[in-house]
């Protein structure tokens, strides 16, 4: 993992926006985002579809761009670099989780962890060693020969996240991590990425499920494109609760 000072900024991003052309017309699908995530932050983006959530995350993960404003990682301005030097970023710098897990299937699980450190100046063994660290860190020491159809939807995305985690990156992005899992996998699940989280990895979660996002320790809720709630775990959960016993009361 990159060594970064106590509390300093992993992302910041200032007046960020993107716009698509859907015929003849320009969805906007981001306007003018300001955001800060600190070192050892794990966020949760949550809003409907059509948000906004996904967009960011894309950009977040460069893997687009954005139309107009500035996107920093780890004091790095990516606004302007091409998209090779925005592969290289995205390799060095940043972990993805999927909800499809997006595994090879004809391979084992520790050859899909291995696979990020493939077209880096690691030797061999060094490879290995790492993938196989990988997976011991994420509880699956015993299923390294295992290819994802002898896995459980749960190892699967386990193995997932040891992929993600194996290059040491400063940033974990995971795009609703539990969403093809059932209630008692996903628990597991989010354990595990607690236990990330107390290890020091930031971490930021899109979701759409209040039991998902109450993991996280901070909350950002998106609508039509902007940030309009940006609250500690705590207060969103206050906030979100008074809001859902406002509604008036019905005549007698």
């Amino acid at each position: 993992m990159v060594e970064l000072p106590e509390k300093s900024v992993v992302i910041r991003v200032t007046s960020l926006t993107r716009t698509y052309k859907v015929g003849s017309e320009s969805v906007h699908a981001l306007r003018e985002i300001d955001l800060d995530v600190h070192r050892n932050e794990f966020v949760a983006v949550m809003g409907h579809s059509g948000s906004g959530k996904s967009t960011l995350m894309n950009l977040l993960g460069c893997l687009d761009k954005a139309d107009e404003g500035e996107y920093e990682l780890n004091g790095i301005n990516t606004t302007k670099m091409n998209a090779s030097r925005l592969a290289h970023v995205r390799n060095q710098q940043i972990g993805f989780v999927f909800q499809s897990f997006e595994l090879l299937p004809r391979v084992s699980a520790l050859k899909n962890v291995e696979l990020p450190l493939i077209y880096s100046d690691i030797p061999f063994w060094q490879r290995r060693k790492l993938a196989k660290q990988a997976l011991e860190r994420v509880g699956l020491g015993d299923r390294i020969t295992h290819k994802p159809n002898q896995l459980s939807g749960g190892e699967k995305q386990r193995v997932a996240v040891a992929r993600a985690l194996v290059s040491e990156p400063s940033l974990l992005l995971a795009d609703e991590p539990t969403g093809n899992l059932d209630s008692a996998t996903s628990a597991g699940i989010m354990d595990l990425f607690e236990q990330l989280y107390r290890e020091g990895q930031t971490i930021i979660m899109v979701t759409h499920e209040a039991d998902i996002a109450a993991h996280a320790r901070r909350v950002v809720r998106m609508k039509d494109g902007q940030i309009y709630s940006d609250l500690p775990i705590e207060q969103d959960a206050a906030v979100e609760h008074k809001n859902a016993t406002s509604f008036p009361k019905e005549p007698s």
